[in-house]
């Protein structure tokens, strides 16, 4: 791409920015509505399936004493580690909760706004696998999760850096936390998310995050998010909680989480599956009320379906994303934030097969009404591997869904009776002047897309998709220029970093 082309791409993209349409938003305020599917009826029948569920069969709460405490005090039903709920309990619970809350990022400009009409698109996360054209499947490193921070801080369709967008396999797991924060720290200003893998690790980050805004700064504010999942079906373990707590207790937010694959840890059914994640992520939150009451959460889901004749998880299906649709409903019952689906497919490469799955699960998450999008952009192989070339795939399908929400506009200048009549009956409108007052920010700019006449794309090459998607990450990474990080605060955190590190032997498993 000639760099005439960039800089004016770039000139659109601003300037839609500056009107408050198009990329470049810090987040995106929707302004299509969200698509109801249930009646009021169904959704109480829903919701009494999950009051019985947490009422009569319960859920168990492992290895983690303070949490069965907190329970017990509260007025639950707690033998041995069953916990058991009376109807109404949780929800009174969550009446503490925020329905929105300003995320912060260490550059205010990206704050973004999580709950009510506010949508934010992060990378997917947790993939041990990474691939691209060039070197294939392959396990992920710190270059890797490097690069994809990059990738995304360069690109004005996400509004969030992530967080583990890849494992690094090459440090040890108890020290990568460490230089996966570091890293969001260092080479993206915009908001991040810290480990959840042990509580130790949990307020590493969150002690890091103090470094980085101020103890006083986080102690009031939202800097960090940690996504936590429950052990399905009706199982929390002492892992999660005691990690959504570390988070509450700071008051940070937790990402509470079910993962259901249909027909292992859940039905096969629809309405089943998610009368559990009903069930599963309320307790999840509302524990995070207990720890501390008015600390930001985020209601999750993750609804998943398989195949029934090889037991193979599947990704991208009709049933969960319809299944969405009515999380949606649910969330916004409970007046929570919501986190729901995502650019989710089994493909193996960045096809036809993961741009179909991904985009009906895309879709899925835009009209249930999510606010936050984790899994926007790279998920590939049934979440196992990040690829380069579905990341910018991904992220192109991420820019076209900022003009999506931003709806149909309705005022004298958009409806243009003046351009009919400068025009006439039976001319073109391609030079008139409200084509030429438009003609810069008025369609959404594919980065990917190949528009040209088929002669002229087949004397260039006659090059796919994936292979312009492996263009132009490698031209995005060689161009890319971190955002300026005060000297004083990356040697804080260096410092706490190398210190931490030097503290503990190296743990791979």
């Amino acid at each position: 791409m000639s760099e005439a082309k960039r800089s004016g791409r770039q000139a659109r993209q601003i300037e839609r920015a500056k009107k408050g349409g198009g990329m470049g938003r810090p987040y995106i305020v929707r302004n299509i509505p969200t698509y109801d599917i249930l009646a009021e009826d169904s959704l109480q029948k829903v919701e009494r399936a999950a009051d019985r569920i947490l009422a009569e069969t319960g859920i168990e709460f492992r290895d983690d004493p303070e949490t069965l405490s907190l329970w017990r005090a509260a007025g639950a039903k707690v033998d041995g580690v069953l916990v058991k709920f009376e109807p109404g309990m949780l929800r009174e619970l969550l009446k503490t909760a925020p329905a929105e809350f300003t995320q912060h990022a260490r550059n205010p400009a990206n704050s973004v706004r999580i709950g009510g009409k506010n949508v934010v698109f992060a990378p997917s996360y947790g993939s041990p696998f990474v691939m691209d054209l060039d070197r294939g499947r392959r396990f992920g490193t710190l270059e890797d999760f490097r690069n994809f921070i990059m990738l995304a801080q360069s690109s004005p369709n996400f509004h969030h850096s992530g967080g583990t967008i890849c494992e690094p396999t090459d440090i040890a797991v108890n020290k990568r936390h460490l230089d996966m924060v570091l890293a969001h720290m260092e080479l993206s200003d915009r908001c991040y998310m810290g480990s959840v893998t042990h509580q130790s690790r949990a307020e590493d980050n969150i002690e890091m995050s103090r470094i980085l805004f101020g103890a006083d700064f986080v102690e009031q504010n939202c800097v960090i998010l940690g996504n936590v999942n429950v052990n399905s079906p009706l199982v929390w373990d002492g892992t999660m909680t005691t990690v959504l707590r570390a988070y509450a207790r700071a008051n940070q937010a937790a990402v509470i989480v079910p993962f259901i694959l249909g027909g292992a840890m859940g039905p096969v059914t629809n309405a089943g599956a998610i009368a559990q994640s009903l069930a599963e992520t309320m307790a999840g939150c509302a524990l995070t009320q207990l720890e501390r009451p008015g600390a930001p959460v985020i209601f999750g889901n993750f609804l998943s379906s398989m195949s029934l004749r090889s037991g193979s998880p599947t990704f991208g299906t009709p049933e969960p994303a319809i299944g969405s649709m009515v999380i949606g409903q649910l969330a916004r019952r409970l007046n929570l934030p919501l986190r729901c689906s995502g650019n989710f497919t089994t493909s193996k490469l960045p096809d036809a097969q993961a741009m179909m799955e991904g985009t009906m699960s895309m879709l899925a998450a835009i009209h249930c009404g999510a606010n936050f999008i984790l899994h926007s952009a790279g998920f590939l192989d049934g979440l196992l591997s990040m690829s380069y070339e579905k990341f910018m795939l991904d992220a192109d399908l991420c820019g076209a869904l900022h003009s999506y929400l931003d709806g149909v506009k309705i005022d004298d200048d958009q409806l243009a009776v003046d351009a009919f009549a400068e025009v006439g009956p039976g001319n073109h409108f391609f030079g008139c002047s409200h084509t030429m007052a438009h003609y810069e920010t008025a369609f959404w700019d594919s980065e990917l897309s190949d528009n040209e006449p088929f002669e002229k794309w087949e004397a260039a090459g006659s090059s796919d998709s994936a292979t312009r998607a492996n263009a132009a990450w490698k031209r995005r990474l060689a161009e890319f220029e971190a955002p300026v990080l005060d000297q004083g605060l990356r040697e804080g955190l260096r410092d706490f970093v190398e210190a931490k590190k030097r503290g503990m032997a190296d743990a791979w498993y």
